[in-house]
């Protein structure tokens, strides 16, 4: 069976990543790509070798399966329910939402259209990270203690800081990811954020930098750096790491640490080219396999509102100075 997918938007950075996936897959076909941008969509469709469509009503009113939402944060909830509408499954870029309401609603649209909706969480794909899953569950260092974690990465730039359109800054951008890998790791969700969060590497009115303390209810006690701190001259866009620390030993994870190094004179830079797994094939490839053998995806709606509700927590904790507990919908 062959699983026709659909674009829409190609907004997020991400959106050529997850179009060069599938058409890789050979279960999977690109029929088309809507967008806001008809010139984007145009060039991007000659890129990748598929139709444009006039509009996502278009798009969605063709004979596809599925489609993948690349859109601006806010317009998640938006695309979301159009798709559920047409009876189409969802496979959504994160943060899932930019409010709680909004996840809740992109959640209910899917149920209530019997489709599928998946967020868009690579890291989980990640084989370094499967490991180490796995050494955790089989209990290679005891009961998890604390876990310390970071996701450093460059300013995207644009939409990005716009909060009307991102919901947020670094902290929205980069929450969301790592702590939803420590929910995995601990079967278990966070209690309580504290955060402090501030501007102070581009001093414009987005955030740029943040640092949350978690408590999960099993008592796991978490830090995360959610912050865009590489500069210009750094030679990759970021990183995912972690160290898990057990009673009986500690587990470290740096993600993205396949990387050839290259002395470019052309530009006088250091670049860190990966050459690891591609974590958005294996991401795109369970999509696919979900919605061809209509199984619940490995990482649901609700995980990714689960996650994007410690970034709400977060802003709320540092616009109050104080901890702040989550409270569930």
């Amino acid at each position: 069976m062959t699983v026709k997918i659909g674009m829409m938007s190609f907004a997020h950075l991400h959106a050529h990543s997850y179009a060069s996936c599938v058409n890789q897959l050979p279960d999977a076909k690109l029929v088309g790509i809507a967008d806001d941008d008809m010139d984007r969509a145009r060039a991007m469709a000659d890129h990748f070798h598929t139709r444009v469509f006039g509009s996502y009503h278009d798009l969605l009113s063709s004979d596809i399966e599925a489609v993948i939402i690349a859109s601006e944060n806010a317009r998640h909830r938006e695309l979301t329910e159009m798709a559920a509408a047409a009876g189409k499954h969802v496979l959504s870029e994160k943060p899932l939402a930019t409010t709680a309401a909004d996840g809740l609603a992109m959640i209910s649209a899917c149920r209530k259209a019997g489709v599928f909706l998946m967020t868009a969480f690579p890291c989980r794909f990640s084989p370094a990270m499967q490991r180490l899953k796995a050494a955790c569950d089989a209990g290679k260092i005891g009961a998890i203690v604390a876990i310390r974690g970071t996701n450093r990465g460059s300013n995207p730039g644009g939409w990005f800081n716009q909060k009307k359109l991102s919901g947020g800054g670094a902290v929205m951008d980069h929450t969301v990811h790592v702590t939803d890998l420590m929910r995995w790791l601990t079967s278990s969700e966070v209690a309580d954020v504290y955060a402090e969060i501030g501007n102070g590497f581009y001093h414009q009115d987005y955030d740029d930098a943040g640092f949350l303390t978690m408590t999960f209810e099993n008592g796991v006690f978490a830090t995360l750096d959610a912050s865009w701190s590489r500069t210009k001259s750094f030679p990759f866009w970021g990183d995912v790491t972690m160290a898990v620390v057990g009673e009986g030993g500690v587990l470290t994870l740096d993600m993205f640490s396949q990387n050839i190094v290259h002395y470019s004179d052309a530009d006088m830079r250091v670049y860190w080219h990966n050459w690891g797994s591609n974590i958005d094939l294996a991401l795109i490839g369970a999509f696919v396999q979900s919605v061809a053998n209509h199984t619940v995806p490995p990482v649901t709606g609700e995980d990714g509102l689960r996650a994007a509700e410690v970034a709400f927590a977060a802003y709320q904790s540092a616009e109050e100075g104080a901890p702040v507990k989550i409270k569930r919908n």
